[in-house]
Order: structure tokens, then sequence, then C-alpha cells
């Protein structure tokens, strides 16, 4: 069953989904990652990947991301001229490009999404020039307008984000995907690791530019809190399958399947 269900109020101005996903499974020689899965992101939507530990939900990620290639099944893209592009026979450079434009990819431990020896307007500006610009003055100024929008304070524009505390290195590195507009950010687990104070600033900030740059996510995370305050739908995970799926509230409220029961239920008792 494709997982489809949509907030007919929030998304009703969009008719066609931004991304679908077909029969996606990898496996690692007698392992499941994930099985089968099938799912439409629409634009503007937050999906949120939820599940514990080893359920397949980071696998799940980066085979939708073209970080991982798939054992089978297809993950298709709605390019900006509206054509639907499977991911897996677009040519490397293609895959690249969407990348730097219209992806963005949020990790869990920033180093590994930033560069930590150049500064941190730089780690902006880059993506402004792998996209074409190479006005230094308008790079400059849009990164100082990026770290603004992060709250980074102008005057850290070139310190190195090594630096930085780990909060603000997290937010630098979504200063970093967001600069360039892109239609479709993915995030796996991007207040993992943070202190509870930093993990519910941040959660604000992404919440505030999700909603004010209207872009689609797919979020992968283990906190279920973290899901109902980012996420319009949700799916669980659990051995590389789909357990549940439906709108975020609806299925935090009610869940039906044992394992989602348990899941809520494990939080309720925190």
């Amino acid at each position: 069953m494709t997982i489809a269900l949509r907030n007919a109020d929030v998304f009703a101005a969009e008719d066609l989904p931004l991304l679908c996903v077909r029969g996606l499974t990898r496996t690692y020689g007698t392992r499941i990652g994930c099985a089968e899965v099938d799912l439409d992101v629409w634009p503007g939507e937050v999906l949120a990947i939820v599940g514990e530990s080893g359920s397949g939900k980071s696998t799940l990620l980066n085979c939708i991301s073209a970080r991982l290639e798939p054992t089978s099944g297809t993950v298709c893209y709605r390019m900006r001229d509206g054509e639907m592009r499977d991911l897996y026979r677009l040519q490397e450079a293609e895959r690249r490009l969407l990348l730097r434009t219209d992806w963005g990819f949020v990790h869990q431990n920033p180093a590994d999404g930033l560069r930590m020896t150049v500064s941190a307007g730089a780690n902006v500006g880059e993506r402004l020039m792998a996209v074409g610009d190479r006005h230094y003055g308008r790079i400059r100024e849009t990164a100082t307008d990026w770290l603004g929008r992060v709250e980074i304070s102008a005057d850290r524009i070139d310190d190195q984000p090594r630096a930085f505390s780990g909060g603000m290195r997290q937010r630098l590195q979504i200063a970093r995907n967001l600069v360039t507009g892109p239609r479709l950010v993915f995030m796996d687990e991007p207040t993992g690791g943070l202190d509870v104070s930093v993990q519910a600033r941040l959660l604000d900030l992404l919440r505030g530019l999700v909603n004010d740059l209207g872009l689609a996510v797919i979020i992968v995370t283990h906190d279920l809190a973290v899901a109902r305050l980012l996420s319009h739908r949700m799916i669980v995970m659990k051995d590389g399958n789909v357990i549940e799926h439906g709108l975020t509230d609806r299925l935090l409220d009610d869940p039906q399947a044992p394992y989602t029961q348990l899941l809520v239920s494990s939080i309720l008792q925190v």
C-alpha cells in the first residue's frame, strides 16, 4: 500500500507529489535494511520516519536521498520542469547537481555536513558558488543574512566551525543547506546528541524555517516529540518494514499497531 495519506487543509494547493518511492528494498547479504517501502511526499510537507535503532529508518533515508543504492525498487523525483525522473537512472553529474541545488541533507553529526577548517561564511558561501554565484560581496552578504536567520552572530562569520558549540554547528549546517533554496531537505536525527535546552531551541528554529520557506522535509528520528512538533505525517518502522503510517497527531494519539502503541506508551512513561 502506498503511503499517501495527506492533510487536505495543508496540501490542497499541491496536486502532484514531489517524491514517489515504490517497492524500495535494500538488503545487506541476508539482512534486510528496508523492505518493499512505498511512499509519496508532497511539496511543503514534513514526513517523519521513526523507529528504534536498527529499524531501517536511516537505510531508507539514504536510499531515498541517493546516498545508498537500493537492491530493488524506484525513487522518482519531480524536477523543476515537472518531469518525474528515476533517481537511479540519472547520470552521476545530474544527481550531484540535485544535491547542490534542489536538495539539502542535514546530518546528525554537523562535522559530516560542514568543512571544519574553513570559516562559517565560507561554508555557506561554497554552496552559493556551487550554483554559479561568483560575486564575493553578494556571497558574503547572503552568508551574513543566513547566519542571522539561524541565530549566529554576524561577527562569527570568519570563525571556523570547530570553534562553535554543537548547537551552533548544527545551525550552521542548516544555513549551508538552505541558502540555495532547496525544495526537499533530508534530516538524519538533527537533534541527536544535543542537550535538551539546545534541542528545543533548534526545533523551534527548524519549525519556523520549514514553515517560512515551504520546504518538503523527510526527517529520521527516534524521538516521537520531534516527530509531533515538526511533521505532518509519520511512518513507523521495525526490522526494515513499515508497521504503521498516517497523520502524525492521529497516529500518536491513537496508534493501532502494537509496536507503535509500545513506542508511544514508553514515551508517556518517561
